[in-house]
């Protein structure tokens, strides 16, 4: 599928990969999880309207409102809702024409919406989530919450968390690669528009930090559907799950903020009329944000038993992780200064954002210091201080949606409309979040509040209401002007500088009359047809051998949605896995408290072999879809110039990876080390296999260079014959393991038997997963070069694979020493 249908068409949005439609479902997406998360933080609001609760809401619901809020807030408005703009925007910014992967852009779209639906669902089947959005070990195990926990409801939130990470991982390879492989000639990384400097370091941070939550959240999975012991024990589970968590939960402030952050930046250059003071400055500064936030996360575990000089050490990381911002600010402050302010809307919304964010960063300074944190962890300071942060950068993405709203609807809006909706919105956020200050003795999490703060916490929930009708008169301010706006001219500001306004609002699907270019200094449009021609540009690049001529761009493509409905339709079936496991285990003889609580309903297998179904099916079809994204002919690609596009995209999916196995393998090393190391037993009965299976993989890994070799040479028998024995070698590995495993289990031993099998079975398990894909994938392979004669021309594909394959080759290289031979 090639022809992508009108715009008011549904099979229009089920179907496109075009980033500015992308852009449009993720932005319009996220404002609905945005209402979602709103009406449960008004029924909470309104439950604490008096001491102990009005009644509104049961103990349960209200631990359900709290813990779904913070999720939906934080993971599907706040940081989707950025990357809508960055959809639509960056690409445009950079002289692209569309993302470097067109449907693995739609396909993370489709994985967002559909992990949504999952958390809403949720709410469906009994209980959902309610232990906070931070999701603390042992609460988040069955074993400790019999009452609840252990739902369909609270299995399916978790699964949801992980199928959004996918979606993120996803989004995250597509932005880096169209970032550092599809700029416009001439455009290199210092001038970039500071938005799309935002956007890139945000997708560095999330390159990192999601694949450590994604790792996180595999084990507490195999926790609540396999009972696993990773975080039931009091083997240091607890810690574990703090360390894993907040690897990535620091990082994810200044994930969520940074976009907001490049918007600020650039309507503060637009609306005061001049370059941002010190523009390389802020540039290094945010740098050096991206790199000290993977140095700060113990300040969240001063609480714990971490001894003191670590502790003492992060105070100074957390305290030297301010400075950047503090020349940020100061920037931002002294372009007000120098320039001429206009106070337009968006101008407004971003000012507001900055002054919010000033508060919560002094606010902030408090918890970096252990002695002031033993104080106010736990207590609404921290609720305050959060807000003022996260919410500020919700503040800037308003200002950026009204921005770039006439780019997008080609609709102005109405200015006094808007400007009320700030001034509404303003006085609702700090109403609603700074009596929280001043009532910062409450405990978190909770809905007992001490008697003389109730006067405060009225005042919170008035402020509630007024922010929620702030928001309210944001959409009716859109909703007008879409349905009875003026045309909006293609640059309605007059101080813009970046290369979306110089083209129509809203933007023709291929975005660009003809290539755009730097090489001159400024914005040019090249006819390279003339210049082939001798005529106005002649354009010699080093490498260039691809004709001036584009080719013919695909814009839809169905089997997005139909991986996205796949995946969908198999998380619901396995949050329903639970109770069959605890049958299993308590059928040979293990001890599971509370695992009762959860019964047995055949429905749940049945949906996940149907979704398995689904899934298989797109898959195969999206592997076979002809379907044509060429690469920008000339482009700056500085540091990857010599990669292609689709390896460069594979080399960031492999980094994240090694995040993914290093976290669990991280976790095997901490666990065996507080157990005591020499407690441990080698859990495999012998050396051998393990010795076997390694000579298995490492002789796969050759006959796949082998391939690539059989391929550059166009040999058809031979690279059937190297692909054929690779995945012979593999189900080989496979079958190994299999033996290994039920040698095991014929002596008692699974893996919710003891902690050290359930490391090894889950890291292990982990690893043969990888195989797996990868078998499928060659199996793929070997039917293609057997249909159409596929890798003898372009055997780019051979090597792709081998990079994976290779991968996977070196994990079991590192897990073979660890679980068979110490």
């Amino acid at each position: 599928m090639s022809e992508l249908p009108p715009q008011t068409s549904i099979k229009r949005w089920l179907v496109t990969t075009n980033h500015k439609d992308v852009g449009i479902l993720y932005i319009a997406t996220a404002l609905f999880f945005l209402v979602a998360g709103g009406v449960l933080a008004l029924l909470f609001r309104a439950h604490l309207w008096e001491f102990g609760g009005t009644g509104l809401l049961t103990n349960t619901e209200y631990n359900q409102s709290v813990s779904i809020h913070g999720l939906l807030m934080v993971f599907w408005f706040i940081s989707p809702l950025g990357f809508g703009f960055g959809n639509y925007i960056v690409p445009l910014q950079i002289g692209s024409t569309d993302m470097a992967f067109p449907r693995l852009n739609a396909l993370s779209y489709w994985f967002f919406l559909f992990s949504g639906l999952l958390v809403l669902l949720s709410f469906f089947q009994g209980t959902t989530w309610a232990n906070g959005w931070y999701m603390y070990a042992p609460l988040n195990v069955p074993i400790y919450n019999p009452g609840y926990t252990l739902t369909m409801g609270g299995n399916t939130t978790i699964l949801a968390l992980t199928l959004f990470v996918m979606s993120t991982t996803l989004s995250t390879v597509n932005f880096l690669t169209t970032i550092h492989r599809c700029r416009a000639e001439g455009l290199g990384l210092w001038n970039m528009p500071l938005v799309t400097w935002g956007i890139l370091l945000t997708v560095w941070m999330m390159l990192f930090a999601f694949a450590a939550l994604l790792a996180a959240l595999i084990l507490m999975l195999t926790d609540r559907l396999l009972l696993t012991q990773y975080f039931a024990t009091d083997q240091g589970s607890s810690l574990l799950w703090a360390h894993l968590f907040w690897f990535f939960g620091h990082p994810e402030v200044y994930i969520v903020f940074f976009p907001a952050l490049g918007i600020m930046l650039e309507t503060f250059q637009t609306f005061t009329g001049r370059r941002i003071v010190g523009r390389k400055w802020v540039i290094i500064a945010m740098v050096l944000v991206a790199v000290q936030s993977f140095l700060v996360w113990m300040h969240h575990m001063f609480l714990t038993t971490i001894n003191l000089p670590i502790k003492t050490l992060f105070m100074a990381t957390t305290i030297g992780i301010s400075l950047p911002f503090d020349l940020i600010v100061f920037a931002l402050i002294y372009t007000m200064v120098k320039g001429r302010v206009r106070f337009t809307t968006p101008f407004l919304f971003t000012l507001g954002a900055l002054i919010l964010f000033i508060i919560g960063g002094i606010t902030g300074v408090f918890l970096g210091a252990v002695v002031l944190d033993y104080e106010f962890r736990g207590t609404y300071w921290v609720v305050a201080h959060f807000h003022y942060v996260m919410v500020a950068g919700v503040t800037a993405l308003i200002g950026g949606l009204y921005y770039w709203w006439p780019k997008i609807s080609g609709k102005m809006y109405d200015e006094r409309l808007g400007k009320l909706s700030f001034a509404v919105y303003f006085l609702g956020f700090n109403l609603l979040y700074f009596p929280m200050f001043l009532a910062w003795e409450t405990p978190r999490r909770v809905f007992h509040y001490p008697e003389g703060t109730e006067l405060y916490h009225q005042l919170a929930t008035v402020g509630a209401f007024v922010i929620g009708t702030g928001v309210l008169l944001v959409f009716i301010t859109l909703a007008k002007s879409f349905i009875s706006g003026p045309d909006a001219p293609d640059n309605p500001w007059a101080y813009s500088r970046t290369a979306e306004w110089a083209i129509p609002s809203p933007p023709p699907l291929e975005n660009w009359p003809n290539r755009p270019s730097y090489a001159s200094g400024e914005l040019e449009f090249v006819d390279d047809a003339t210049a082939a021609d001798g005529g106005a540009v002649a354009h010699e690049r080093t490498g260039e051998a691809e004709s001036l001529e584009a080719d013919h761009e695909d814009h839809a493509s169905i089997w997005p949605f139909g991986i996205g409905l796949g995946m969908f339709v198999m998380f619901l079936g396995l949050s329903g896995l639970t109770p069959y496991v605890a049958d299993f285990a308590t059928a040979r003889g293990a001890e599971l408290p509370g695992t009762a609580a959860g019964s047995e309903s055949i429905l749940y297998p049945i949906i996940s072999l149907v979704g398995v179904g689904i899934l298989g099916i797109a898959l195969f079809q999206y592997g076979r879809e002809e379907f044509n994204a060429p690469e920008m002919a000339i482009a700056e690609r500085w540091p990857f110039e010599g990669v292609g596009t689709t390896k460069t995209g594979i080399w960031f999916f492999l980094a994240s990876d090694v995040v993914v196995f290093g976290a669990v393998i991280g976790a095997y090393v901490f666990m065996r080390l507080h157990a005591g190391w020499g407690n441990f037993e080698t859990v495999p009965p012998s050396s051998t296999i393990g010795l076997i299976n390694t000579y298995v993989l490492l002789t796969s890994s050759f006959t796949v260079i082998l391939g690539l070799v059989m391929a550059e040479r166009e040999n058809k028998r031979g690279l059937l014959a190297s692909m054929g024995v690779t995945l012979l070698l593999g189900l080989t590995f496979l079958a190994i393991k299999g033996y290994e495993w039920s040698q095991e289990f014929a002596h008692g031993i699974y893996w919710f038997t003891e902690l050290q099998y359930s490391l090894y079975f889950v890291t292990t398990g982990l690893h043969a997963l990888h195989v797996i894909f990868g078998l499928l994938i060659a199996a793929f392979m070997i039917y293609r070069i057997v249909s159409i004669d596929a890798y003898l021309e372009d055997n780019r594909p051979v090597e792709f694979f081998g990079l994976y394959w290779h991968f996977v080759d070196i994990v079991w290289v590192i897990l073979f020493p660890l679980f068979y031979l110490m």
